[in-house]
């Protein structure tokens, strides 16, 4: 996007050329990751339907992931793990083995995915729904998304930010069974910065109004992520983990337990920072790791991300 008003001297400005140019590398990597996820999304929109299961959806989808990123270990790969929440659940539900949970016409899918080139991530996510009565939560997702993103910028303040998402998600509402609902942002989900090999980058965006004095700054990454729902638009922590990352800035800490000393080195070598799942960790060979994990998570290495959940029988 251009600058206008008091950024236009950027554009002829040699100093401001020079740290474009510098910067340009970084730009590059987030832009093959950009262009991997897009086609990604083309792909999944292909052949997602009622009637599979989560667990092939997702390992298909990772499949072309890594198939079109050309996946090199820590210098290409996965962002994260691919988020197939379905209908209350808002966000950070992934199968696990032996989940058996078929996608049916009347869900809605919020698939979340994440593919990251020398540790620049791209974290991008649609919904998916056969039923067109839930056509409105999301054209109200899609339209905060976009004011979002038409109000970041340089000195961007998170409070206006939040409060236009706000109102635009606001705007809208759903006839479901007769009844009308309002559509609300869900309060305390957020989009935020993101770092090199670092998906939460420390700063977050909000999505309703608030007191937030904090600025957008030259030379950071974001997430502008949206969440409209019919039920509380308030989500808490329930349903078996499946996300995981160990924790960005974590101490050493001296393990006692041989196999969560295996598992830590495992997850180092394969995914460092990046978050992973218990599907990944199987797929490596780590099959009878849940005790292990359950230590590192003990010993403030490893951070879970259990699904965040609305009211039972919601649609976010």
């Amino acid at each position: 996007m251009r600058y206008v008003g008091n950024n236009a001297f950027r554009t002829t400005s040699a100093e401001k050329r020079e740290l474009e140019r510098l910067a340009s590398y970084d730009y590059e990597k987030i832009r093959k990751a950009g262009e991997v996820h897009r086609q990604v999304r083309r792909y999944v929109q292909s052949y997602v339907k009622p009637g599979l299961k989560m667990t092939d959806i997702c390992q298909r989808l990772e499949r072309k992931t890594h198939e079109l990123v050309a996946a090199n270990g820590l210098e290409a790969g996965w962002g994260f793990p691919t988020g197939c929440s379905l209908n209350w659940v808002a966000a950070h539900y992934t199968p696990n083995y032996g989940d058996e949970t078929v996608l049916q016409y009347d869900d809605v899918c919020k698939l979340d995915f994440g593919v990251q080139v020398g540790g620049r991530i791209v974290d991008c996510a649609f919904t998916i729904a056969f039923n067109e009565r839930y056509d409105p939560l999301i054209e109200a997702t899609q339209a905060g998304t976009n004011t979002g993103v038409k109000m970041a910028g340089i000195d961007a303040r998170f409070s206006e930010i939040g409060a236009a998402i706000q109102e635009t998600i606001e705007s809208y509402e759903i006839e479901l069974n007769g009844k009308t609902f309002p559509i609300k942002p869900v309060r305390n989900l957020n989009g935020h910065s993101i770092g090199p090999y670092q998906i939460h980058g420390g700063k977050s965006v909000p999505i309703t109004k608030n007191q937030e004095s904090t600025i957008m700054e030259e030379g950071e990454f974001y997430a502008i992520e949206t969440f409209a729902s019919n039920g509380k638009a308030y989500v808490v922590e329930d349903l078996e983990c499946s996300h995981y990352m160990k924790i960005y800035d974590a101490p050493h800490v001296p393990l006692r337990v041989k196999s969560s000393k295996a598992l830590l080195h495992a997850i180092e070598q394969n995914f460092g920072t990046l978050a992973f799942c218990r599907r990944w960790l199987d797929d490596l060979g780590q099959t009878r790791h849940l005790m292990a994990l359950k230590n590192l998570v003990d010993n403030d290495i490893v951070q879970p991300y259990p699904p965040l959940c609305d009211a039972k029988g919601s649609r976010d």
